[in-house]
């Protein structure tokens, strides 16, 4: 199996993480209330031990989803405790009991991972659109630890030690949210895919 692709189909690379991105900052914008948008900085094919580097160690919280169908592989999104948090608030609004110390309540928990729900499946949505295809994912895993441990637990084991990186962020216009985006298809199976679609 290749990984040579037409020329031609390079712009589907774009295409998905824009749709990925637009669907995700869609969905949360509803959920919570907070004018979100996705900006993608970079796509890059990297190897992983440099994404490991590129994230570095510091504890951030990660929701991570294994897609169980075409392209197999993983996504993850990264983002610091604060910017959990005012997600969480702007999902729960007066609804709820939030806390401005250092953890969260059970409520504010349940929302980051109602958050994740819906940028995992707005993400893999988008893919799926370009693709042409369905991506059945499993259901998303929350960690909190070193950037780089996650990287490592999720794809460190794998032959070919490169990764198609999309650098994302989200962010929410009147809050200080950043969300980082990496995601880490089997790329043998992603370049299939994308030869079956008609440019």
């Amino acid at each position: 199996m290749s990984l040579m692709i037409d020329i031609r189909k390079l712009g589907l690379f774009n295409k998905m993480a824009k749709e990925g991105g637009n669907t995700v900052a869609n969905h949360l914008s509803q959920m919570t209330g907070m004018q979100t948008e996705m900006e993608i900085t970079k796509i890059n094919f990297i190897d992983i031990p440099d994404i490991k580097t590129h994230i570095g160690d510091e504890k951030q919280i990660g929701i991570s989803i294994e897609m169980v169908e075409k392209p197999h592989g993983y996504i993850l999104f990264l983002f610091n405790a604060r910017s959990a948090k005012d997600l969480a608030h702007g999902m729960i609004g007066d609804m709820g009991e939030t806390s401005d110390a250092g953890g969260f309540t059970d409520m504010e928990r349940s929302a980051i991972q109602e958050i994740g729900n819906i940028m995992t499946s707005g993400f893999i949505d988008g893919w799926a659109n370009v693709l042409d295809t369905t991506i059945d994912i499993s259901t998303p895993n929350f960690t909190f630890g070193p950037g780089s441990g996650m990287v490592d637990q999720l794809v460190g084991g794998r032959d070919n030690d490169m990764a198609l990186m999309f650098d994302s962020r989200v962010h929410a216009l009147d809050s200080d949210i950043n969300v980082k985006v990496y995601t880490f298809p089997e790329l043998e199976e992603l370049v299939e895919l994308m030869q079956e679609i008609e440019v």
